[in-house]
């Protein structure tokens, strides 16, 4: 259930071991306040999927999905815009691929109807964040667990014809990769005008309900961190590091704007996600240098997300503890971002298909960056003892078991972490394939 990047990764994979699956997908019959089309796949928020170097996190993540077969990794690379060091796709391209991969797979049953109620039999539930009411309701039930929920938000996106060019640079942080990002240099009185326009800006209101919830740390508005000090922006998402000026000298805050597709026809304003009204997201980030006129195509905003507490629901193989039958996976486990609704969907997949099957689902080791991170969302191994409120996780070398020698250097001790990992995986996949 659910044609997101989880959903749509497991169906594949499942129709991969030669089994049939049905997809069930709400869109177009019933719509999300925060999804524009009908395409699978679609990407909500940003149009990158992370670091591609393998000493970080999630560019570790990627080469353990290419050793793993994913298939939406490979569409995205397929698909890939210029974005220094990072995997951005054209996310037009990007869910009309995905959707043409599902369609045209003789495995698979696209079903594009609303699910109320979690079905009997093996079940993958991968409806993610925007899951509908009736289905949250139906796994409320079902768990006898109160649902978390977080406020998500996205960012502006503006077409690249409506802005000045002579004021923005092409380049990417440090030059490193392919220049695949605009940035707008602000000196101190400008960045500071910004920010006092900002944080007095007319925000949406929350539902009187959810007023006492706390926005995601992973994903805050923009004008949330404004609102923590004079240089929280400075320090946070309009870092001047990796940039100079002409004449040398560091500019006091960057605003990058990243390509949404090959073209370079629309730009998304990264790092800023928002809570404000229509009107005012336009006459405040106008101040930018570079955007006096930008045509805003789509607006940031705001949208409620729901993901269970897994540490007390889920197995590390993604199973109900309550229903073996019963994957979860994707963003309603809380694991966070794009990478890891794919790599969860996909092992969601590959443990559905065996059970299938009459074999033991997989359990990843704990020394892979993907087997970290299904430990901790199951509050397994090295999690076991902790007992707190469950948020969203996100791939992040700290979830690793450490090194028993770890060197002295930091990029060597993140090389280290990379060997590691993969050379547990291969050992792995080669016991069990």
């Amino acid at each position: 259930m659910g044609g997101g990047l989880a959903g749509s990764e497991a169906a594949l994979q499942i129709a991969k071991q030669d089994l049939r699956v049905k997809l069930y997908e709400m869109r177009p019959e019933k719509m999300t306040p925060a999804h524009k089309t009908h395409k699978l796949a679609e990407l909500i928020c940003s149009n990158s999927l992370g670091s591609i170097r393998t000493t970080r996190a999630l560019g570790l993540m990627k080469e353990e999905l290419r050793m793993l077969d994913s298939v939406l990794l490979g569409i995205a690379e397929d698909c890939s815009v210029p974005a220094g060091t990072a995997l951005t796709v054209d996310r037009a391209r990007f869910s009309a691929e995905v959707t043409g991969r599902i369609e045209d797979n003789p495995g698979i049953e696209l079903i594009r109807k609303e699910v109320t109620e979690i079905p009997e039999g093996i079940t993958i539930l991968a409806s993610g964040p925007l899951t509908s009411r009736a289905l949250a309701e139906s796994l409320g039930t079902f768990c006898s667990q109160e649902f978390l929920y977080f406020y998500d938000a996205v960012a502006p996106i503006v077409s690249a014809e409506s802005l000045d060019m002579g004021k923005l640079l092409k380049a990417s942080r440090y030059d490193a990769g392919e220049a695949g990002f605009l940035n707008s240099f602000m000196d101190k009185v400008t960045y500071l005008n910004f920010h006092r326009e900002l944080i007095h800006a007319e925000r949406h209101d929350l539902h009187e309900a959810d007023a006492d919830r706390s926005f995601f740390e992973g994903c805050l508005p923009i004008e949330e961190i404004a609102r923590r000090g004079e240089r929280s922006l400075a320090f946070g998402p309009l870092r001047p590091v990796g940039f100079r000026e002409a004449d040398g000298r560091r500019p006091y805050a960057v605003i990058q704007l990243r390509s949404e597709d090959r073209d370079h026809t629309t730009y998304n304003l990264v790092g800023f996600q928002t809570n404000l009204r229509n009107r005012e997201q336009e006459r405040v980030f106008r101040m930018i240098p570079g955007l006096e006129n930008a045509e805003f195509l789509r607006h940031g905003r705001m949208h409620r997300n729901t993901y269970i507490e897994a540490p007390k629901l889920l197995e590390s193989t993604l199973q109900c503890r309550k229903r073996s039958d019963l994957f979860i996976c994707g963003q309603l486990s809380g694991a966070e971002g794009y990478l890891s609704a794919i790599a969860t969907g996909l092992f969601a997949g590959i443990n559905a298909s065996r059970l299938s099957k009459g074999l033991e689902p997989l359990v990843i080791p704990p020394e892979t960056m993907l087997g970290a991170l299904l430990q901790r969302i199951a509050g397994t191994g090295e999690y076991a003892s902790l007992q707190d409120r469950y948020s969203p996780t996100k791939p992040i070398l700290a979830l690793l078991p450490g090194l028993d020698s770890p060197p002295r250097s930091k990029e060597d001790r993140r090389q280290a972490y990379v060997d590691r990992s993969v050379t547990v995986l291969k050992k792995f996949l080669d016991s069990v394939l």
